[in-house]
């Protein structure tokens, strides 16, 4: 409407111009004669031309108008489709907490699993042990049994056919009674061998739920290694038997014994310290002699916040990282002149090592430890340890009353006080959330880096040189990177 009336009002001021002017020049010369007037074309628009206009531009608003309500319904249509995927967005998320859910179910039946396998794996180590003592009765037996029939076909011509019978029956019936014993304990076996192979099938399915699960392959911890095979102290008495009969005073006392008669290669060995049971263990050979590795961290594969029943057994594989447990532990401390050595890897590859004369008490004491004379390039952050009874998460040892220092620190570890030393805290990658949470030795900085390996182990003699050789000809039974080489001490890390 405002762009009409401007156009009329252009086509209609010319004229009022045009009429002042007329005016004025008829007042200004009324003395000429009046001369007839020509007819000329009117200057004004035609009154048709300004309804034709009027008209287009009436059209061009209804136009206008038309294009309003197109763009109306063309954003109601951006309007509709915009909460339609909203509800799609809505839908999703719901998803998606559905997906998570299902995923912490799945890490829970995980871990229950790995728990059930490794109580299978122990008990199937159990019966193999048993199976070998029944087989090497059976054989003794068997020669006893043939000793008794020479015995009988000697007296056979002596003895009455009823005498000779009774014996023979009263015989056999004690060898069928000892093959029952043996049938059954092989049932027994293959029932074991059964559950392990279901638990290996229901932790594959897991697997590979978990692989088709793109919300949790970026949470998930490393898989449990099911194929990992742990030396087997029943095959290794078997092995290295040539008769049947197993001669306790084969085993070497430690791994320096070993070293001594003529081991060069870093493995798993059977050892008997102190005329205990024996036990494997893994022996780090270099050209200081055998060290026995008692604990080794170098990527967080096992979880080292443990309760005391496991600590106190041992944990991992020797493939990996594992805890020899303090009960081995100490049996090695007992044989005397013991000395730890505590090798340690820090966030820029740094390697250093310390060592300590050292001595564990038992069980009844808790595992109090006795450190004395530490040596190394770097600060020695243990000595102030010694007396220390072992605390983990539920057994609380520390010197400090009211504190439970696992729950601050995790894992276990001989703490004094909620102390700054723990080489079996949670295995961080870089920097700690927690100043007390990781791997530590003696940190006292508010930007707190855990340590990226730990190798702790015992031997007879003290090391001359701080770093283990690696062998040439590695055991092939587990070869656990144990390579550490100490260089200059980087005081940032460590004090």
């Amino acid at each position: 409407m405002k762009l009409t009336f401007t156009l009329l009002w252009i086509l209609v001021a010319p004229s009022s111009l045009v009429l002042c002017d007329t005016d004025e020049s008829s007042l200004e010369e009324p003395s000429l004669p009046q001369i007839p007037a020509v007819e000329t074309r009117s200057r004004f628009a035609a009154l048709d031309d300004v309804r034709l206009l009027a008209n287009g531009l009436l059209q061009l608003g209804h136009s206008l108008r038309d294009f309003v309500h197109k763009t109306k319904g063309q954003i109601n249509d951006i309007f509709q489709k915009l909460s339609i995927f909203d509800h799609s967005f809505n839908q999703l998320s719901v998803l998606t907490n559905e997906i998570k859910e299902e995923e912490e179910e799945l890490k829970k039946t995980t871990v229950v699993l790995k728990a059930k396998n490794e109580e299978i794996t122990s008990l199937s180590l159990e019966i193999n042990s048993k199976v070998d003592s029944i087989l090497q009765e059976r054989t003794q037996l068997q020669s006893k049994v043939g000793g008794l029939e020479e015995k009988l076909s000697g007296l056979s011509q002596g003895l009455s056919p009823t005498e000779q019978m009774t014996e023979i029956n009263a015989l056999k019936d004690v060898i069928q009674t000892q093959e029952k014993s043996i049938a059954e304990l092989l049932k027994a076996v293959k029932e074991q061998s059964d559950q392990l192979n279901s638990q290996r099938s229901k932790i594959r399915t897991m697997e590979e739920k978990l692989n088709q699960n793109p919300f949790m392959q970026d949470n998930f911890e490393r898989p449990f290694d099911l194929q990992t095979i742990v030396p087997s102290l029943g095959g290794y008495l078997t092995n290295t038997s040539t008769n049947g009969n197993v001669d306790m005073t084969y085993f070497p006392s430690h791994c320096s014994e070993l070293f001594g008669r003529g081991e060069r290669a870093s493995g798993v060995y059977a050892i008997r310290p102190n005329q205990s049971e024996p036990f494997m263990v893994y022996c780090d050979m270099d050209q200081d002699g055998g060290a026995t590795v008692i604990q080794l961290r170098k990527d967080g594969s096992v979880n080292f916040d443990q309760n005391w029943d496991k600590y106190e057994n041992g944990f991992g594989d020797f493939q990996g990282e594992f805890w020899l447990g303090l009960r081995k532990i100490q049996s090695l401390a007992r044989e005397g002149n013991s000395f730890l050595n505590i090798q340690l890897v820090d966030l820029r590859q740094g390697k250093h090592f310390i060592q300590y004369n050292f001595s564990l008490e038992g069980p009844e004491a808790h595992y109090a430890i006795h450190l004395s004379q530490a040596s190394g390039d770097m600060p020695d952050a243990l000595s102030n340890h010694t007396g220390m009874m072992f605390s983990t998460k539920d057994q609380d040892n520390n010197n400090l009353e009211g504190t439970h220092c696992t729950n601050t620190h995790t894992g276990g570890w001989w703490f004094n006080a909620c102390g700054e030393t723990n080489l079996n805290g949670r295995y961080v990658q870089g920097r700690s959330r927690g100043r007390r949470r990781g791997i530590h030795w003696k940190p006292n900085r508010v930007a707190t880096y855990s340590l990226q390996a730990t190798q702790i182990s015992i031997r007879s003699t003290p090391t001359i040189s701080s770093a283990p050789s690696t062998s040439s000809t590695p055991n092939t039974s587990s070869a656990p990177d144990t390579s550490f080489t100490p260089t200059t001490l980087e005081t940032e890390n460590f004090s």
